[in-house]
């Protein structure tokens, strides 16, 4: 009988459902790490909260553990790549509190719009102050939403129930969700000009940390009120309490912040200032939500190998992981390199296979494309919560199995619908397991996808290979592998390098100055 440990305070309904799946179960919470690593050999599964941190260390000491179940949607307590080296499932529990942390975000917006907080404690100090606090309407008030997946949809359509209008940004919202769900998609800059107030719902990754920059901030609208419910960091601090006491943000309610617990902090005490200690998920509906989904979960990935919200891990049966596991590493790398270089909005994405990759089960290749591609705007993107959350922001998603086998014996070809057009790249395998680039955007390249790798499209011209060198060169850089493609002689020439190291944004910008440059970014791998 598989045994599982609850270490962080849970509902009981939680307890109960292992028991009914046939699974042994102890409830030992408050647990020091060194307490924690004492017993947690024992264990074949772990479900926890926000409480315990699993490290490194204590995943040492889990000999027997196979699954780490996090109750809610943040897992910055497990430590991921530890757990997957040591072959550990970790799964969380996304959609469980998404109402209530979207209700806890219009509860802010309120309390901003009517200055509740500061009058509550100017009434309860006997003051009475009725022309002190002089609030806002949300009716006809134009919302705008940084983020518009499943919390933010949410949000989206209790604003429209308050006759507010809605605008959104994200990348992956296409114009059919965005008319579905009544709202008006824009860039973000657009956003930013236009919105009274802005809730902001996405995750932290290298793309959205401080997506409301100082630079961003200044871009808004006169007396904007902004409502953080998702991820501290998405907001420079320094500069929200600059806007606050110039007055040029009219009001800033967090319930996130960079550092947490955040028991002093320099907004602590500014005007039209609203905190609260990560309350998103504090409700008792919500905590029923992810204790019984969590383990839902564990207890069928024990009993029966079933696997659902995994971050680390594809949703394959034991027969076919073994047949598409290069097909998969093949297709995540794709989707990956597409989401790199495709710029702009995406508004369909079609996946074709041929030769014998037409001949596997062609969900997971999806699957592990839809995962490269999202991975890079959310680093919590995994093959199995990729497909939903595509579908959820409306992206077109189409399949295509060829019977025919072209100049490859297996090839797979990704191509993402933009406002510029289609750009397609497609790729196979060498000797049935090494994953290659035979085509980008329409140019045939061969190259292996890895590691630190440079773009860049250049005028085909003598001596711009010797000038790119000597540029790397100088700043240190070594190049490990040199691929070139062109349209025709004098032409559109593509330029793909592995280096040993990343380039950073100086040295790219030198290389964006040399003669014939069109195009210089830099991938990772």
């Amino acid at each position: 009988m598989p045994k599982v440990l609850i270490s962080d305070k849970m509902d009981p309904k939680a307890a109960q459902i292992f028991r009914e799946r046939g699974v042994e179960v102890d409830e030992i919470t408050g647990k020091t790490p060194e307490e924690l690593k004492a017993i947690i050999g024992e264990y074949d599964g772990l479900a926890i909260r926000s409480s315990t941190k699993v490290t490194k260390d204590i995943l040492a000491h889990a000999t027997n553990l196979k699954v780490i179940g996090r109750a809610g949607i943040g897992v910055d307590n497990v430590d991921i790549p530890a757990a997957s080296a040591q072959g550990v499932v970790v799964m969380n529990t996304p959609f469980g509190n998404s109402i209530t942390t979207a209700e806890h975000a219009i509860a802010l917006m309120f309390a901003l719009a009517r200055q509740l907080p500061e009058a509550d404690v100017s009434t309860q100090a006997g003051k009475w102050e009725k022309n002190r606090f002089m609030g806002v309407e949300l009716t006809g008030k134009t919302l705008g939403l940084i983020g518009a997946g499943n919390i933010g949809s949410i949000v989206a359509d209790r604003a429209i129930g308050l006759r507010m209008r809605v605008i959104a940004y994200d990348p992956f919202l296409t114009p059919e969700r965005a008319l579905e769900m009544g709202v008006e998609k824009m860039s973000l800059d657009d956003l930013l000009l236009r919105a009274d107030f802005i809730t902001l719902h996405t995750p932290l990754t290298d793309q959205t940390r401080n997506i409301l920059s100082r630079e961003n901030l200044a871009k808004t609208k006169k007396g904007v009120r902004i409502i953080n419910c998702a991820r501290g960091g998405l907001i420079d601090e320094a500069a929200l309490k600059e806007g606050l006491d110039s007055g040029h943000i009219g009001g800033a309610a967090l319930d996130v912040f960079v550092q947490e617990p955040a028991k002093e902090h320099p907004l602590f005490g500014t005007p039209n200032f609203v905190a609260t200690p990560h309350l998103g998920a504090s409700t008792t509906e919500a905590q029923v939500n992810v204790a019984i989904q969590v383990a839902e979960q564990l207890a069928d990935y024990l009993v029966t190998g079933g696997v659902t919200n995994a971050l680390n891990v594809p949703s394959l049966s034991a027969e076919e992981a073994p047949r598409l596991k290069p097909y998969m590493a093949l297709a995540e790398k794709l989707g990956g390199l597409v989401g790199q270089l495709a710029h702009g909005e995406l508004t369909s994405i079609a996946i074709e296979v041929e030769g014998a990759a037409a001949e596997l089960n062609q969900k997971p290749i999806t699957s592990a494309v839809l995962a490269g591609l999202m991975r890079v705007h959310s680093d919590t993107v995994n093959m199995v919560n990729a497909p939903f959350l595509a579908k959820e922001r409306g992206l077109d998603v189409r399949e295509v199995r060829h019977d025919r086998e072209g100049d490859y014996h297996t090839l797979v070809r990704v191509t993402v619908g933009t406002q510029a057009g289609d750009r397609s790249v497609a790729g196979t395998l060498f000797g049935n397991a090494a994953p290659r680039l035979v085509e980008l955007f329409g140019i045939k390249v061969e190259a292996d996808l890895a590691g630190h790798m440079l773009y860049i499209v250049n005028e085909d011209a003598p001596g711009f290979i010797g000038r790119l060198g000597t540029t790397l060169g100088e700043a240190g850089v070594n190049i490990g592998t040199f691929h070139l493609g062109r349209r025709s002689a004098g032409g559109e020439a593509i330029l793909l390098l592995s280096v040993d190291e990343a380039v950073d944004d100086a040295l790219l910008a030198k290389v964006r100055t040399l003669p014939g440059v069109k195009t210089a970014m830099a991938l990772g791998f």
